[in-house]
Order: structure tokens, then C-alpha cells, then sequence
């Protein structure tokens, strides 16, 4: 406690690191506001049927990330997401064609390029996504939701349909400016936050939920809470193991002289990371997951619906040795197309620096990428772990929202976005000669969650 009340007024002292961290909250209120903010004609005592539909399962995640703002038919309704599926999907292409692929080499000016192709993207999948929301929105809501002031609720004319559409599309790029002003004037990365306040946001009704079950329960059902609590714990432990997670290789540089100067002639460390692909073998699988749904919708056969069936169950043994397996390759696959072991050891010989024992070149190569390919194994099962301890929970009787907090895309989510931000303020304060948020003042973070 002492240590925290001593960096709180170290963080005070820094009038440039106060008003970063003060100007982020501020943003991020603002996005939590909208998230209350119900679409214009849209009568909000009548979301009972959205808020149940809403409370579990794919729509019960998606929930999750917009803070709530999708059961409360918000303004914000489809969140960040589109964004992140539209920068997903310029990150596959620029594995695949050779434009994005210059765009990414070309910089400052290639970036900017990025960013605004992904704009536009986003723009096109909201425009997609807000009348399949809006179809769903009507068929939820109950009869007696018509009023006087909103008559076109059950039964919506063209202009309710193409307003609600530019709200959306509206509130989505405004949701997207936010995390963009936090990334550029505040702390942290914008995006990554705005997605991790809205997980917290889910925090407290989940935990207080489970936490009334388990009171009205006979029998212990208070001592089975705090239970609960510890494995939760022991789970976020076990994530920031994952996350922080590295293999040292030792580099030696060259001893150069130049002129009266030295330089080289020491001994540094080249850090791998366990877990290099981060939460997107999450995300890419959860995608093909969903796959069995959509294709039912589009066939009669029973096969097909048990099919969708058993990949629907959540807590089925299917689904989650199916994810499971599918994480632990795309985890492989990842870290192949981001981590470039050809082009580390050619930086490395480069700037006159060479693993002992080992030949520069195409030797120095395919030694890191054996070691990759050994830490990679151990940091997939982990992250495999992870993603299906939701379904652990749930069979353990605890409820579906509250059993998201035990592991899968949210907790990895939480985690290295915390660590991110952390480290961020740590570097402010060493760099003014203040004593960091930990003794060792060495807080490891990841990179930014969605590679953004």
C-alpha cells in the first residue's frame, strides 16, 4: 500500500504523464456514457428479450467487448469490433499481396495508407453488420414496445431503417476516433482500452451475480464463492506467466573501433516470447468455430444440424477439443507469418553481433527458429488452456457471464492490455528518475493486443 500511495504522488509530480492518464479517463468515460445512449425510436424499458438473448453463447461475447452497449440497443451497439475484424483482415492481406505488403515497408507515409484502407473497411462491414442488427433488434423486442412516439418499432419504415444504419456506422467511427485521440494524447493503446473497459465494465454484475447465487444457496454455498475466487486469481496468475513469458538467447556484439570510440564487445540477450501470437489464435479459431452455425442456417440436412449442434455446446467435449487443437495450430501458424528468424539473423549480423557457438547467416536462422518452434509448442498448449477454461467454469455450476472471466479472448484481453499500460507509466516515471510500479521496475508487456 505504501509502495502504491508513493506512486500515485510520483505519477503527480510528472504534469505531462497526470494529464495523459486524466485525458484517458476522461475519453473513456465518454465512451462509457455512450454506451447507455439508446438508438432514436427504440423504447429501452423493452430490451428484456435482447438483454436474455444477449446473456450467453457468441452475442453473450460480443456483448462483453461493447460493455453492454449491444443488449442496450446503444448508439455504440457494434462497438470496436468491425474495426478490429477490418484490421484482421488487412493483416491477412498484407501476408498475401504484394501491395499491402509495400505499404507496410514504406513507413510512416505506408502506415497512414494502412490506416485509412482499414477506415474504409470498417465503414463496409458496419454497413453490413447494422441492418442484420437492426433485424434482430425489431424481432426481439414485444408488441406493447409500439408507442406513440416510436411507431415504427415492430414494424419499421425505410427511414427508422436507414437512420438506425447511419447512427450505427456513425457511432462505430466515433467509438474508433475515441481509441485513435487516446492512442495519440493519452496513455496506453486507445483501442485495446476501449475493449478492455468494456470487459471490466461486465465485471462487477457478473461477480455480483454469482456472488447472490452462491449466497441463496444451502449448504456452503458462500465458502464455494471464495473458492471461486482463488482459481480466478490462480488463472490471471497463470495468464501473466503466459503473457510475459520469454526465452533469453545470448547475443554476442563485436568488438568495433571507430575513430577514438568503442563500441560492441558485450553481451546482451535476444528475448522470444512464449506466447508471440498474443490473442489472435483466439480470435481466428473462435471465427471457425462459428462456422457450423452459419451453414446450418443455409441447409435442411440433420446432419448438418447435429453437426451445428455439437459445435454449439459450449461446454460440449467437441467444440472444446476442436478449439483447443485449432488454437494450438494457429499459434504455430502465427508466430510463423510475424516472426522471421531469417530476417533476425540477418539483423544481427548486420550490426556485428553473433549467438556463441553458432555460425552467422542461415545456421544463426534455423537455431532461433528451432527454439521458436520448441517454446511456441509449450506456449500454444497454455494459451489452449486458457481458451477453454470458460467451459471448465460453467461445468463447475458457475454462471455463463461470470465463467468469461476464467480464461479465453477477455482474460488475455484484460491481462495484456493492463501490462501494456503499465509499462507505459513505469517509463514515464523511470524516466524522470522515480521509482517504477515494482521493485524491480521491470513490468513486461506485450504488444498491442490486435497488432494495431
Amino acid at each position: 500500500m505504501k509502495k502504491l500511495i508513493e506512486t500515485i504522488r510520483n505519477i503527480n509530480k510528472i504534469e505531462e504523464l497526470r494529464n495523459r492518464i486524466l485525458y484517458t479517463l476522461g475519453i473513456l468515460l465518454i465512451y462509457r456514457l455512450g454506451s447507455y445512449v439508446v438508438i432514436p425510436g427504440v423504447d429501452p424499458g423493452m430490451l428484456a428479450n435482447l438483454q436474455n438473448q444477449t446473456s450467453s453463447g457468441l452475442l453473450g461475447l460480443l456483448n462483453m467487448f461493447s460493455g453492454g452497449a449491444f443488449s442496450n440497443a446503444s448508439i455504440f451497439a457494434l462497438g470496436i469490433m468491425p474495426y478490429i475484424s477490418a484490421s484482421i483482415v488487412i493483416q491477412l492481406l498484407g501476408m498475401a499481396i504484394p501491395y499491402f505488403q509495400r505499404l507496410q515497408r514504406e513507413g510512416e507515409s505506408g502506415r497512414r495508407k494502412i490506416n485509412q484502407i482499414t477506415r474504409y473497411l470498417t465503414v463496409i462491414i458496419v454497413g453490413l453488420q447494422a441492418p442484420s442488427y437492426i433485424a434482430n433488434l425489431v424481432s426481439q423486442l414485444p408488441a406493447e414496445a409500439i408507442t406513440p412516439f416510436s411507431p415504427a418499432i415492430t414494424s419499421p419504415s425505410l427511414f427508422f431503417w436507414i437512420s438506425s444504419t447511419i447512427i450505427l456506422i456513425a457511432g462505430t467511427l466515433f467509438v474508433m476516433w475515441l481509441g485513435e485521440k487516446i492512442t495519440d494524447k493519452g496513455i496506453g493503446n486507445g483501442i485495446s482500452l476501449i475493449i478492455m473497459i468494456g470487459i471490466i465494465a461486465r465485471l462487477p454484475f457478473a461477480l455480483f451475480g454469482e456472488f447472490i447465487a452462491r449466497v441463496e444457496e444451502q449448504g456452503g454455498g458462500l465458502v464455494y464463492f471464495l473458492l471461486e475466487i482463488v482459481v480466478l486469481i490462480f488463472v490471471i496468475l497463470f495468464t501473466i506467466a503466459l503473457v510475459q513469458g520469454t526465452r533469453k538467447v545470448p547475443v554476442q556484439y563485436a568488438k568495433r573501433i571507430v575513430g577514438n570510440k568503442q563500441y560492441g564487445g558485450v553481451r546482451q540477450y535476444l528475448p522470444l516470447k512464449v506466447n508471440s501470437a498474443g490473442v489472435m489464435p483466439i480470435i481466428f479459431a473462435q471465427a471457425i468455430m462459428f462456422l457450423p452455425i452459419t451453414l446450418v442456417g443455409f441447409s435442411d440436412s440433420e446432419t448438418m444440424s447435429s453437426i451445428a449442434s455439437a459445435f454449439t455446446n459450449f461446454t460440449g467435449f467437441w467444440y472444446n477439443f476442436t478449439f483447443f487443437i485449432m488454437i494450438i495450430l494457429f499459434t504455430y501458424f502465427y508466430t510463423a507469418i510475424t516472426i522471421n528468424p531469417n530476417q533476425m539473423a540477418d539483423d544481427l549480423k548486420k550490426n556485428g553481433g553473433f549467438i556463441p557457438g553458432v555460425k552467422p547467416g542461415k545456421k544463426t536462422a534455423e537455431y532461433l527458429d528451432n527454439i521458436l518452434s520448441r517454446i511456441t509448442l509449450p506456449g500454444s498448449i497454455f494459451l489452449g488452456v486458457i481458451a477453454i477454461m470458460p467451459a471448465f467454469a460453467m461445468l463447475a455450476g458457475v454462471n455463463s457471464q461470470f465463467a468469461q472471466f476464467y480464461g479465453g479472448t477477455s482474460l488475455l484481453i484484460l491481462v495484456g492490455v493492463v501490462l501494456d499500460t503499465l509499462q507505459q507509466i513505469e517509463s514515464y516515471l523511470l524516466m524522470r528518475h522515480y521509482d517504477g510500479l515494482t521493485k524491480s521496475g521491470r513490468i513486461k508487456g506485450k504488444s498491442s493486443t490486435f497488432g494495431m
